[in-house]
């Protein structure tokens, strides 16, 4: 054991992931160098320090981290990886500080609903004018993030109607696929609709409009309630009718949050339904809260995404054909105001 250790020592010690070909690298990190360092610079401090000559660095560390996001595979192989040459219980301590320090400092600054006025303006007009639907400042959509079975007492919880286990995160983006909202808290068995009514977001727009906030609206498929705040479209909409009009533009404009899932799990493979997560939910959370600040850190650092690469998970298909029950219950004014915007969408 102690001469495969000195072997691992000396492979790590001999290899500077920063000079593999930048193909290569961001096929095997998702991010490019420039990504690469900006995010090593903001969690370097928050990494363990160790001065021993034979620590493991921040930038095995990241890297480590980072191809556990991309590969989607066991800790064993990450390890093996590229010569990053690691135990597997060394990677688990690893991925676990590394995701505390992106906790901290990425994820915070990277992933936040909070928009200027600017921003704002930006985002409606840039809806408006591909889709034609006013007023947009976000899409919104729940995705199951697959998991292993956790502890029998909550088993049942984490049970989804798509039969496995699974954590359902409500994910939120804007006009340019940046991800301004991730809530992955709650059990697979929560149904979207109950996770918005649970969300700091929810209550965010909810206070802005009682404050007089008026013609801004996130969009959500039918599995959401119609709220004044909250864009959803009709149910059993006559063909070639009015509100027929307003569900194609409606889902057009709202097609962009189910890519953004799609480019999310794509880039970041241990999503992908082909293999779970063996985490507990809690650590399953950090790990979607921090692939989602990377995400928009590789939009901000230009980092290619090949076409190619981009699947639908397995599970979106059925999300749209989930109606939402309690569409009665909306309130007329929710109901007016999606009369209006169908009005003006016919003209």
């Amino acid at each position: 054991m102690n001469n495969i250790n000195k072997h691992r020592r000396r492979l790590r010690h001999s290899i500077n992931v920063l000079t593999l070909p930048d193909t290569i690298f961001v096929n095997t990190f998702r991010l490019n160098k420039a990504a690469f360092q900006y995010v090593l610079e903001q969690i370097r401090p928050k990494l363990k320090r160790n001065t021993r000559k034979s620590a493991i660095t921040p930038t095995i560390k990241l890297a480590t981290a980072l191809r556990f996001f991309a590969q989607g595979s066991y800790q064993l192989s990450v390890g093996n990886d590229f010569n990053l040459s690691l135990a597997q219980p060394t990677v688990s301590k690893i991925l676990s500080e590394v995701l505390d320090a992106m906790e901290t400092t990425i994820c915070k600054n990277w992933v936040t609903f909070q928009m200027s006025e600017d921003e704002e303006m930006e985002c409606k007009r840039s809806f408006f004018e591909r889709t034609g639907f006013p007023g947009i400042i976000g899409c919104v959509d729940g995705t199951h993030i697959k998991i292993i079975g956790p502890c029998k007492s909550s088993q049942h919880l984490y049970y989804n109607r798509k039969g496995f286990f699974s954590v359902n995160a409500m994910i939120i983006c804007d006009h340019k696929m940046r991800i301004r909202y991730v809530d992955a808290r709650h059990p697979g068995s929560g149904h979207d609709s109950l996770i918005w009514n649970t969300s700091r977001v929810r209550r965010f727009l909810e206070e802005k409009y009682e404050a007089g906030e008026r013609n801004s609206w996130i969009l959500g498929d039918a599995g959401y309630p119609l709220e004044p705040f909250l864009m959803t479209p009709y149910r059993s909409a006559t063909e070639h009718s009015a509100e027929s009009r307003y569900n194609s533009v409606h889902s057009k404009a709202r097609n962009i949050v189910e890519r953004v899932i799609g480019v999310l799990k794509s880039r970041f493979r241990c999503f992908l339904g082909a293999r779970e997560l063996h985490y507990d939910p809690q650590k399953i959370t950090k790990i979607v809260n921090a692939c989602a600040a990377l995400h928009n850190i590789c939009l901000h650092y230009n980092t290619y995404f090949p076409e190619d690469d981009l699947q639908t998970p397995f599970e979106e298909a059925e999300n749209s054909a989930i109606i939402n029950e309690n569409e009665a219950g909306s309130s007329s004014e929710a109901s007016r105001i999606r009369d209006v915007i169908k009005s003006n969408l016919s003209l």
